[in-house]
Parts: structure tokens; C-alpha cells; sequence
């Protein structure tokens, strides 16, 4: 697909040297929902900015599109201009276990004794189309596995992490993941991007500027309706350029910029949340009186708007290319989106790149 910009190695978050994702994914059960019981279609979903080393905080920012959703913690970045810690996704009910699980894990990395002073960060989205949502099961071991589990390098998308039973565009989507590499010339920056799309009307869906829901109105989510654009979309983008936070809180609205591009409309119902940092300035968080600090001009920023966007673009098109078809809670059905189909759809308007 005829995407913008030069994607980094892995096409990924990771790519952004440091930055390291990790998940857990819960699948069990079928048939009728059993509160508590499942079926289960859900998992958390950890991205830790500067890997295992929490020492050390990052410039940071935060943006919302549409409020109706939640991510902790960010009234404090948005006073203190830093993030410390992961940034956690899971689904809409398992935030406060997730937040607690992060602490506990805090503490037993840094000593029984330790009694940190930290408010996590953890964004949500709903799962209760496919999942037993209310059935609480993301227990803390699930929040350690994905944070312990976390690597660098290449990241599974699709039904994996928080993303397990979210639906986008009403396909299977889930977790996506895309990077963009600038140019020397523009100061050689990555910019990585990962969401967790669970947004959007079929209607409203394009992929490389062609209109995909009207093309393919079929393979709609059984037993359920049609969405009218309710659901959530969150955003977590990194990047190695000294950006202050400022900077960041520019670069997170652009998000919303990519987001459109592929048919969502910050429409009523919808969360739509985003994150920014950068792992440059290491170090500036230290107590150790003034502290210098780099910044990339404004007048050079603009190669970063820019790959957010595109970025942003991509992650959640693999999101919805990498799901694949799932079966839920009282064997509701959500297709994937079908690749020979998108493909002869992409042709028709003469878009599929060596085709």
C-alpha cells in the first residue's frame, strides 16, 4: 500500500532506540457469556519508554481528541511535563488493576522497602462486544508478565495485548504499530507509533485515501449492530528528537491527523487519548540543580508533525490487516478484514503498489 514517509527498520515503536513493548494476551472460553466465568477475550499491553532502566523520566505531553474514555495519570505529566514509568493499555474495567499491578511491580523491582511515589499510567478501551468484560479477569500476574515480557525489536499486532478483543471499523481490529525515519537532512529522527484501535464506523473507513467500508459493506460483526462510530482509540507515539514537552503536546495533537485520514471522526462516545514522549535529554529529571537541556527548533518540527501523521496512518491499517477473525462472548462474530478483497479494492482505484 502506497504509504507516505520511509518506515524504520521494524516498522515499529521499538524503533525508537530504547522503547521496548511487551503483552499478555487472555483467551478461554466460548459460547454464552458467564460473568466472570467468559468467554475471555482481552490482555494488557505494556510499552516502557526507556526499557527496564525507571530511573530515568521522559519529556512528555498528552492530548485528548475526544474525552469519553481514560488514561491515568496525566494530570501530572501535564503539570510536570514528564512521563515515569510504562505507559499500560488494557480494557475499560481492568485500569485500576492494572495501575495497582504497576505499582506492585515498582516495588519488587526496587526492593520491598521501597515505597514509591508514581501514578501509572493506564488507557482503556471497551471489550465487551467480544469479552466477559465485567468478569475482571486481568489479574496482576497478567500486568508483571507483560511488563517482565517486554522486548525491543520487531511487535506482534493484531489480536494481541489490549488489543485482543477490540473491533475497528467493525473489522477485528486490536493492536497496530508503524514507524517513520526522517531524513539526514531533517535530523535523521524516528518517529514510532502504536494504538489500540477500537473506533470508527464501517462506513467511514479508508485505506490509502480509498473509501474500503464502502467497498467491502459486508462481513459485519454478528449478532451486534452495525458501529455507529462509538468505541476508543488510543495512541502512544515516541521519539528520539529533543522535543520539550510543549513540543510533545503539538506532536500528540497531530495524532488526531492520522486518525482521520482513516475514518475516525472524534465522534461523541468515543475516547480518543493520546500520548507523546521523547527519549532524548536523559537525565534532565535529576535533582542536581540546573539542568541543560537540547531542544529541536520549531522551525524545524515540521518533518515531525508529519511522520506522526503517517505514522498514526499505517499503525492502525496493521492493525486491522494483522487481526484476524474472532469469536466472543455469546458467539459473537467480527471478521477480519479480508485481504484478497481489500486488495482487489486497492487495485480498482489503481492504489496497490506492483499490481
Amino acid at each position: 500500500m502506497p504509504f507516505e514517509g520511509t518506515p524504520g527498520p521494524n516498522n515499529a515503536i521499538t524503533d525508537v532506540a530504547g522503547v521496548e513493548v511487551g503483552f499478555t494476551t487472555i483467551i478461554s472460553g466460548e459460547g454464552k457469556l458467564a460473568p466472570g466465568k467468559g468467554p475471555v477475550r482481552t490482555g494488557v499491553t505494556a510499552i516502557l519508554p526507556r526499557g527496564k532502566k525507571l530511573d530515568d523520566q521522559c519529556f512528555a505531553a498528552w492530548y485528548t481528541l475526544n474525552g469519553n474514555g481514560e488514561m491515568t495519570g496525566t494530570t501530572w505529566i501535564q503539570e510536570s511535563g514528564f512521563l515515569e514509568g510504562p505507559v499500560m493499555i488494557t480494557n475499560t474495567t481492568s485500569v485500576g488493576t492494572v495501575r495497582d499491578a504497576v505499582l506492585a511491580w515498582e516495588m519488587k523491582r526496587r526492593g520491598e522497602t521501597y515505597q514509591p511515589w508514581l501514578l501509572p499510567v493506564v488507557a482503556e478501551t471497551w471489550d465487551g462486544g467480544l469479552n466477559d468484560i465485567c468478569g475482571f479477569h486481568v489479574k496482576p500476574e497478567h500486568v508483571f508478565q507483560a511488563l517482565d515480557g517486554a522486548t525491543s525489536g520487531v511487535v506482534a499486532e493484531g489480536n494481541v495485548g489490549g488489543g485482543t478483543g477490540m473491533v475497528a471499523h467493525s473489522f477485528k481490529g486490536g493492536t497496530g504499530t508503524a514507524s517513520r525515519k526522517l531524513d539526514e537532512r531533517s535530523g535523521g529522527y524516528t518517529v514510532g507509533v502504536l494504538v489500540q484501535a477500537n473506533y470508527g464506523s464501517r462506513r467511514n473507513l479508508r485505506i490509502a485515501g480509498v473509501p474500503v467500508g464502502q467497498e467491502i459493506p459486508d462481513l459485519m460483526p454478528e449478532r451486534g449492530k452495525e458501529n455507529d462510530g462509538s468505541g476508543s482509540i488510543i495512541v502512544v507515539a515516541a521519539t528520539d528528537a529533543p522535543l520539550l514537552p510543549h513540543q510533545l503536546k503539538r506532536m500528540a495533537t497531530r495524532v488526531a491527523l492520522g486518525i482521520g485520514i482513516v475514518g475516525g471522526m472524534g465522534e461523541n462516545s468515543s475516547g480518543d487519548i493520546f500520548i507523546a514522549f521523547s527519549t532524548a535529554n536523559p537525565g534532565a529529571v535529576k535533582d542536581s540543580g540546573s539542568v541543560t537541556v537540547q531542544m529541536l527548533p520549531n522551525e524545524r518540527i515540521n518533518p515531525l508533525f508529519a511522520a506522526t501523521v503517517q505514522a498514526t496512518e499505517e499503525a492502525i491499517v496493521n492493525a486491522l490487516v494483522a487481526a484476524e477473525t474472532m469469536v466472543g462472548a455469546n458467539g459473537r462474530k467480527v471478521y477480519a478484514l479480508p485481504h484478497d478483497r481489500l486488495r482487489q479494492v486497492l487495485k480498482k482505484y489503481i492504489r496497490l503498489i506492483g499490481d
